[in-house]
Order: C-alpha cells, then sequence, then structure tokens
C-alpha cells in the first residue's frame, strides 16, 4: 500500500506544494508540506519521511541545499528532489553533489514525478527487504559476535554454551586470525560472569620477567623500578575470567609457576608474602601445536593437560567459506559507519573473488579486507576492482622465489625486517600484512633480535 510511504513537500509558493501534495496524494501516498526550510527540518526531525521535494529557493530563512543537509544529518538515507524554476547548469550540479538524488526543473511533470516516487519507491522495497533478510540470517546463524553457519564453527557454538556457566579451564586453538578472542569472550558472555570481569594478557608481547609482574603483580621494591604495590592480572580478574593468549609462548619458569596456580588456585605477588586466592576462570589460547611443543619438550606436558580441561578447535576460513558472504555482509554494516561511508553491498563478481581467495589470515585478513574496500571504494557497492589489492598480492607471493642456502629461521628473519621496514615499524600494520597476531610479532622481534 503507497499509504505507508511518506513524503513531505517543501515550498514557500502555496500553489505549488499544494499541487504537487494533490498530485502525490492522487498515487495514495501520505503527503505533509511545509512552507520554509525551517519548518521542514523541524517535521523532519519528528518523522522520518522516505522522500524530500525541496524548493531551491525560498526566502526568507535557509535554501533548499542547506534544508536538504540538515535532514540528512538526521535521516542519511532520505531521498532529497531539488525544485527550482531556476535551472542552471551549475545549480543542477551543486544539488547532486550535496546529496540530492534528482533535480527537477519548474513546472513539474505529474506523470514525470509519478514514475520517479515509484522508482524510488521500488528500490528502497528491495533495500528494505534485503536489510531485513540480511538480519534474519545474522540472527539466525549469530552466537554472541560470532557469525557462522559452518557445521564445525556451529559445534563450537553448542560446546561454549554447555560449559560456560563451569569453572572448567579452556583451551582454544586455532590459527592466526580465526577469532580464538570472540570464543574466549563468548564463554564470559554466555555463563554467569557477564557481569564480572574479562581480563586478557597476551604471552607473546612481553619479557619473562615484565610477563611474570603482569600476572601475578608485584609489591613495593620486589625489584628495581617497583616504586609501588601493582596487582596483576590473575588478581584483577576477580571471579571473572582471565584470557591467556599465545599461551604457547610463555617460557619454561613462568610455565611452572601457572601450573602452580592451577592446581592450588592460590598464588603470591612478586616479592610480597600475602597469599591470594585465585578465583577467576582461565581461558587460554595459542596457534602453536601444543602436544607437539610437549613431546620436542618445549612446553610441560603437566600444564598442557591442566590447561586442556574442555578443547575447543577453530577452523581456518578455508575450512568454512560458506561463512564468507555472511560474514562480508556484517563487517560491510559495521565498518560502512565506523568509516562514515555509503556503502552498503558488494557485488557478485567482488564477492566470488573473496570466495576463490586463500586467506591465509582467515577472518581477520577477510576483515582487514573488507576494511580497506570500504574506505577506498569510490560507490556503494563494493566491486571486485575495490579487491585489486588482493590479487597484487597473490601475484607477488607466486613470483617469489626462495633464497639459495637460507635456513626457515633466517627466510622469516628477513620477511618480519622486509615488512617492519615497508611499514615503518608499525607493529599494527606489519602484523596485518604478514597475516598474524601483534603478540606473534612482538616474539618473532625478540627471537630474531630484529632492531625496531
Amino acid at each position: 500500500m503507497n499509504s505507508r510511504w511518506r513524503i513531505l513537500v517543501v515550498d514557500d509558493e502555496v500553489a505549488m506544494r499544494e499541487s504537487l501534495a494533490a498530485w502525490l496524494r492522487e498515487d495514495a501516498y501520505a503527503v505533509d508540506i511545509a512552507a520554509s526550510g525551517r519548518e521542514a527540518v523541524a517535521m523532519a526531525a519528528e518523522t522520518a519521511y522516505d522522500i524530500y521535494f525541496i524548493d531551491l529557493k525560498m526566502p526568507p530563512g535557509i535554501n533548499g541545499i542547506e534544508t536538504m543537509m540538515e535532514i540528512r544529518k538526521r535521516q542519511p538515507d532520505a531521498t532529497v528532489v531539488i525544485v527550482t524554476a531556476y535551472a542552471t547548469v551549475d545549480t543542477a550540479i551543486s544539488a547532486i553533489k550535496e546529496g540530492a538524488q534528482e533535480y527537477m526543473v519548474k513546472p513539474c511533470n505529474p506523470e514525470e514525478i509519478s514514475i520517479f516516487v515509484q522508482r524510488v519507491i521500488r528500490l528502497k522495497s528491495l533495500e528494505r527487504e534485503n536489510t531485513y533478510l540480511r538480519r534474519r540470517l545474522s540472527r539466525r546463524y549469530s552466537f554472541q559476535d560470532i557469525i557462522s553457519k559452518n557445521p564445525k564453527m556451529q559445534a563450537v557454538f553448542e560446546l561454549v554454551r554447555r560449559v560456560a556457566g563451569q569453572r572448567s579451564t579452556v583451551l582454544i586453538q586455532g590459527a592466526s586470525g580465526t577469532g580464538k578472542e570472540l570464543v574466549a569472550r563468548a564463554l564470559h558472555q554466555a555463563g554467569g560472569r557477564a557481569s564480572r570481569p574479562f581480563v586478557g594478557l597476551s604471552c607473546a608481547a612481553l619479557a619473562e620477567t615484565l610477563l611474570e609482574s603482569e600476572l601475578f603483580g608485584h609489591e613495593r621494591g620486589a625489584f628495581t623500578g617497583a616504586v609501588a604495590r601493582k596487582r596483576g592480572k590473575f588478581e584483577l580478574a576477580g571471579d571473572g575470567t582471565i584470557f591467556l593468549d599465545e599461551i604457547g609462548d610463555i617460557p619454561p619458569k613462568l610455565q611452572l609457576d601457572l601450573l602452580r596456580v592451577l592446581q592450588e588456585r592460590r598464588y603470591f605477588r612478586l616479592g610480597g608474602s600475602e597469599e591470594i586466592v585465585m578465583e577467576a576462570r582461565v581461558v587460554a589460547a595459542t596457534n602453536r601445536d601444543l602436544l607437539a611443543a610437549v613431546e620436542s619438550g618445549e612446553f610441560r606436558e603437566d600444564l598442557y593437560y591442566r590447561l586442556n580441561v574442555i578443547n575447543i578447535q577453530l577452523p581456518t576460513l578455508r575450512e568454512r567459506r560458506e561463512d564468507i558472504p555472511l560474514l562480508v555482509d556484517a563487517f560491510i554494516g559495521r565498518l560502512a559507519i565506523e568509516a562514515g561511508r555509503p556503502v552498503r553491498g558488494i557485488a557478485k563478481d567482488a564477492l566470488k573473488l573473496l570466495l576463490d581467495h586463500d586467506w591465509p589470515g582467515n577472518v581477520r585478513e577477510l576483515e582487514n579486507a573488507v576494511e580497506r574496500a570500504v574506505v577506498t571504494a569510490s560507490g556503494d557497492i563494493l566491486e571486485a576492482g575495490d579487491f585489486d589489492f588482493l590479487a597484487r598480492a597473490a601475484r607477488t607471493s607466486e613470483r617469489w622465489e626462495v633464497p639459495d642456502g637460507l635456513s626457515l629461521d633466517e627466510i622469516e628473519k628477513r620477511a618480519v625486517e622486509a615488512v617492519l621496514a615497508r611499514t615503518g615499524g608499525n607493529i599494527k600494520a606489519a602484523a596485518e600484512i604478514l597475516g598474524i597476531d601483534r603478540s606473534t610479532l612482538y616474539m618473532k622481534i625478540r627471537k630474531y633480535e630484529i632492531p625496531r
């Protein structure tokens, strides 16, 4: 029914606004009128109109362009038609440039207006239907902040639901970028700890002494530079959740200390004599094969079994390609708002390109790719050309040849050095290019003694 579509006609000439409103009402639209720009802005603050017909020149007060801009601050998706008796190329260009969808010259042709409104409403109906279907789909396949219809991920959701309310230690394993922290937060939110602290710490980002202080806290004078008592992450987590990321990278001494905490649920601050009870639930994550690390002697077997009470394995994005359209749609919806960009969807050929990509950096790489495309796109639909950087990266990878006589460690060191040089030492940008966590990059910088 046309009556559910609301239109506002804004013109300082009584005859013009009344006749235009009458034409539109004949097509059964709900039409209101305003005699000035100020009145139109006030009415738009109360009612979200679908289409605005606004006269360009309305003395005194604000003109049609200014009226449109004020309305767009409240309703960025509104369709605006600028109407004028003073048609020039400059005014038409100015109106379109400022956001008008159409520019009409008085006297208006009723049939032309009717066809235009029908076209706009068909488009808006499709957009509303698509938005409704996308939201329904997202709700159907979402759990906390994670979206997936993949069977492996659905099994993860079910496991998280079952164990969220328990205190048992959880080990989340998966490649970089698969969403380990999101799953840890889902565990926290889905159980009875949602209102309590969620405290995270990357075990690869800090030197051993700093990591020990971060975990357990310290008393004043415990070491050089300890000028005051500091509470550690275990203490700050209280009876909430402590998330230990990159747990496979903690040094041997801290592995023993952590084992004792998990066994006894008690610990001391560095330099302290007061025993503190550990009430938090421990959730650990790693992109390493911990069982292989146990077999090679790099990771304590007893600690592994203490951490691995409940194990959650996350699939790579290559194993859940059916989620790519859902993820892309969710990323576009969020990132377009954050970046203030008008992007509202993705073309079929662009989506096929994303479906065919290898995604070594998994969901994080996909999100970064969509963000780059949203920020640089020239239109409101992402096209295949907006993702040319993925093809360039793939071609560069295919052409690269391994230098002779280098060990794997030396090759990795050179790759990290090259990317850090290219990004000017920007850790976040370098980690995104390499497809690894920032904490993993810090670990590699320390391992290879790379100057920053």
